[in-house]
């Protein structure tokens, strides 16, 4: 394929994408050539259209029907997008609205300002999560045996916090193993927030060559039992579920039913939104590329904001065919002001 070949295909894509988007239909190869000022032949525009949908980035709904974007048409427009974001300030109006809704400048405040602020703008679920050193900090565990299978776990973390739990491990196990398993892990994971040892943990138990060693293999067992279901104490504002209701294309009610219902599970949100959290700055998750299969009928798109000593996130969650470019300026911007306002109050 020549270059001018490719660069036809990028315009083409990009002008449907944009199209279906707009309108939430079909988008026919006529359309395209009067409507998005290609300035390409009818012939030429059906040709490009077809291989694209052999490539993968279209789909037809319909044998008569126009094309729509696959997840994968989705992710080219979004990288298109990110490619020519300029970097620049958040917009002083978002700032400022900030600024009115939460003059002390509290997170408590701020938060539940910037998921509202965000569902707005993009008409989608906005959210915004507290940095991770908010979160209780894990400093040990001991292990007490109550008999043959059964142990008291009592996990202590910063601030004196102390959760109890007991558990069965389904094989006796006596008071020297438990204590040397004890201070493996407390050497292992001490100072780790509390939701960062459990996925510390989780990685652990799938590197195997890790768990040839008896005591360690014994110490992780005990630490998946004791980290698996210990709540996730960040905070996470949510709103605008009731915008999905509003404009719900291409949504089942029983796949909007699976986000709503995450949505009031906040822990398992947070966990799914803290797999997608590898480093500062913009993130974009379409469709098929989420880990979570209830969720792959929508796409994500957040950022992160750093208060001086931690790393909160901010974004929304929609349908596939949300405004993408709204949707990133939105989450940018909010990013870029709370970042501000967190490090420089006045």
């Amino acid at each position: 394929m020549t270059q001018a070949t490719a660069d036809r295909s990028r315009r083409v894509l990009a002008a449907l994408v944009r199209e279906y988007i707009a309108s939430g239909e079909p988008i026919a190869s006529s359309l395209l050539v009067t409507a998005a000022g290609l300035g390409l032949s009818s012939a030429t525009v059906r040709s490009i259209l077809a291989r694209l949908e052999e490539e993968g980035y279209l789909q037809q709904p319909h044998t008569s029907a126009g094309r729509i974007p696959t997840d994968r048409g989705y992710r080219f427009y979004v990288d298109l997008l990110l490619d020519s974001k300029r970097p620049r300030r958040a917009t002083i109006s978002v700032e400022a609205r900030l600024r009115r809704g939460s003059p002390d400048r509290l997170l408590d405040s701020l938060l539940p300002q910037v998921s509202h602020m965000l569902s707005q703008a993009s008409r989608s679920v906005g959210f915004a999560i507290r940095p991770a050193h908010e979160a209780a900090v894990f400093d040990r565990v001991e292990f007490v045996p109550l008999s043959a299978t059964r142990v008291l776990v009592v996990i202590v973390a910063s601030g004196g916090h102390v959760i109890q739990k007991v558990i069965d491990v389904g094989e006796p196990i006596d008071a020297d193993e438990l204590r040397a398993a004890a201070n493996y892990l407390n050497a292992e994971f001490s100072g780790l927030p509390l939701h960062r040892a459990r996925e510390a943990v989780l990685q652990r138990m799938n590197e195997e060559r890790l768990l040839c060693n008896a005591l360690i293999a014994r110490a992780m067992r005990l630490a998946t039992s004791t980290f698996s279901d210990l709540p996730d104490d960040r905070t996470i504002h949510v709103e605008g579920a009731s915008a999905l209701l509003d404009d719900a294309t291409g949504l089942t009610m029983q796949t909007l039913q699976a986000l709503l219902q995450m949505i009031d599970e906040k822990q398992k949100l947070l966990r799914l939104l803290n797999e997608y959290i590898d480093g500062p700055g913009l993130t974009v998750v379409i469709g098929a590329e989420h880990l979570e299969p209830n969720l792959r009928p929508f796409s994500l798109v957040l950022s992160t904001y750093d208060d001086g000593s931690g790393i909160g996130t901010v974004g929304v969650i929609g349908p596939t065919r949300m405004r993408y470019s709204r949707a990133i300026a939105a989450v940018d911007d909010a990013a870029q002001a709370v970042s501000r306002m967190l490090r420089d109050p006045n």
